[in-house]
Formats: C-alpha cells, sequence, structure tokens
C-alpha cells in the first residue's frame, strides 16, 4: 500500500486531516463519539472494531469508515495495528 496514494484518495474525498496512528496489541478504545466522519486504512496488523453495536475484523488494506456521532469502540490485534486515519 502506497501511503501517499492512500493519503490523496482521502483528501479527494474531502478529508482534510490525514494521519498515521499505532496502537500495541490489546490496546482498547471503550465505547466513544466523535464529531466528524473519520476513516481508517488499516496499514499492519488488525483491528477489531464494533460500530453501533456490530463488531468486525479489519486487517491491512480494509477500510470502515465510522460516521459522526455514531457509538464506536475498538480493540487491537495480537500485533497490534497501524491505519491512516481521516477527519472529514
Amino acid at each position: 500500500m502506497n501511503l501517499v496514494e492512500l493519503k490523496s484518495q482521502l483528501h479527494a474525498e474531502g478529508f482534510d486531516r490525514t494521519y498515521v496512528w499505532e496502537d500495541r496489541c490489546g490496546v482498547f478504545y471503550a465505547e466513544h463519539t466523535h464529531p466528524t466522519l473519520t476513516a481508517h486504512i488499516i496499514l499492519s496488523g488488525e483491528m477489531n472494531l464494533t460500530v453501533n453495536g456490530k463488531c468486525k475484523t479489519y486487517r491491512p488494506g480494509d477500510r470502515c469508515d465510522v460516521p459522526a456521532g455514531a457509538v464506536h469502540s475498538a480493540l487491537m490485534g495480537p500485533h497490534g495495528c497501524q491505519y491512516l486515519i481521516g477527519e472529514k
């Protein structure tokens, strides 16, 4: 995956802020919300994301968008997770 291309794609979709974030194995973010739409593109590792009560595992190359105001939580996989975030 080309990070420059992924960032460019997000900017073209109107995501004005993009950055790479990395979490260690087992990091857990309890239920919370964000005021903006967020896109997450998995670069390495995996993330188990629960949005509005539905859980799905995301792996490298996968993208998940979390709508503004959606209640969600996340648990990082056994090797942690590195991901590109876009905020709109």
